[in-house]
């Protein structure tokens, strides 16, 4: 998709109702579904986290989003794939300061440069007790990128076409924190396997984008 394309789509689905969880849902195990989309999360008391979905054009004006692979250390979400993000600290004004801040933090792209579109639903992780604020955002030119090295392993960009396509919705047999030798769906992007939050949050924004493409 042209990037001018991208952005009168990204003005349509401002004013569109968010598909919420049943999208989420869509790239979540079943058994997680079962198992925690009735949890009271206020209860948890859960950490707060904000990440960006940022999409950019690159040099040939072909729109992309930036996702990035963490670090492998002693966690659950080492050496997964995320978005740019993290959680929220005192200076931050609002969700969408941190997922602003956080993103120039770990992928070095200036608060400045990027305008928020809309704050997507929030997702819950379990494991991490973390309850996730996700902004669509967009930048106007191409990016150089700078990974935070404490905290980034690699950048990955990935063409907004490879998300919006069911080709790159596969299932894979998976053990995760609550059950063992389960099958995940998830997104295959430029040789990554994308699953787990990510995806339930990239499947919210995939439907929302082609709700707008239908309109």
């Amino acid at each position: 998709m042209k990037f001018d394309t991208c952005l009168k789509l990204l003005s349509k689905i401002s004013n569109l109702p968010l598909p919420g969880k049943v999208a989420q849902f869509k790239m979540a195990p079943i058994e997680r579904v079962k198992k925690f989309s009735d949890l009271d999360i206020e209860k948890r008391s859960p950490r707060k986290a904000g990440v960006m979905i940022l999409l950019y054009p690159d040099q040939e004006d072909i729109t992309k989003i930036v996702l990035i692979l963490r670090k492998t250390y002693q966690g659950v979400h080492s050496n997964q794939v995320s978005f740019p993000g993290g959680k929220i600290e005192k200076e931050d004004s609002s969700m969408q300061a941190t997922a602003l801040r956080e993103t120039e933090e770990e992928i070095g792209v200036s608060t400045s440069m990027i305008t928020v579109v809309k704050a997507m639903s929030t997702s819950y992780i379990p494991p991490s007790n973390f309850n996730v604020y996700p902004f669509i955002g967009y930048c106007n030119t191409p990016l150089h990128f700078t990974p935070q090295e404490e905290e980034v392993e690699g950048i990955i960009e990935v063409s907004l076409d490879d998300l919006l396509s069911d080709a790159t919705v596969i299932s894979k047999k998976m053990s995760t924190s609550y059950m063992d030798d389960i099958d995940v769906p998830a997104f295959l992007l430029n040789g990554h396997v994308v699953w787990g939050a990510t995806a339930m949050m990239l499947s919210e924004v995939k439907e929302l984008l082609l709700s707008g493409l239908k309109g």
